[in-house]
């Protein structure tokens, strides 16, 4: 299939394009195929739930778990789809702030960022120091947006992957 068929059945799927061309490199390091400080811009100026979900990736660069607490619905939901669901904003708080304490440093690396119909799907590497570990691990968000909250935010990602790069011996979950 040629690139320009590839984009023409991308756009007729809804996806936005933004990042699309630097993701079909073959470099292998992430933050070379990532999108660029202005393909965000005009994502977030062009789509309020785009706005929404940069505001919550903000909110986990600069560690700020109230406000990624905040950023849900009363009865939102977090949902790492390895694990049960975390359900309501308060019981996402606690979740957040506890692993949050942890979290030395952390940077959600966005590879890539669209709407797919209703949805926001984000690609990214998370690269973090837990407890004094580094770690990172490549991770796909799916968020649905109600307002200017999240109602629901589905993680894919190996589980087993993410507890080696946090330094732990067992599930936190």
């Amino acid at each position: 299939m040629t690139f320009r068929k590839i984009i023409l059945l991308t756009a007729m799927s809804g996806l936005t394009l933004a990042g699309c061309a630097h993701s079909m490199t073959s470099t292998s390091d992430y933050r070379d195929r990532g999108m660029s400080m202005q393909q965000k811009e005009a994502l977030v100026a062009s789509d309020p739930d785009i706005a929404v979900v940069q505001k919550m990736i903000t909110a986990w660069n600069v560690r700020d778990w109230n406000l990624v607490a905040d950023l849900f619905t009363e009865d939102g939901n977090l949902h790492s789809m390895m694990i049960d669901p975390v359900i309501g904003r308060e019981t996402i708080r606690k979740r957040i702030v506890g692993l949050g304490a942890g979290i030395d440093d952390i940077t959600l690396h966005i590879v890539n960022m669209g709407r797919v119909g209703n949805v926001i799907m984000i690609e990214r590497v998370d690269e973090f120091t837990y407890n004094g570990h580094y770690g990172k691990v490549p991770v796909v968000g799916i968020l649905e947006i109600e307002g200017d909250l999240v109602k629901e935010w589905r993680e894919y990602y190996d589980r087993a992957e993410l507890i080696h790069a946090l330094g732990l011996e067992e599930d936190f979950g």
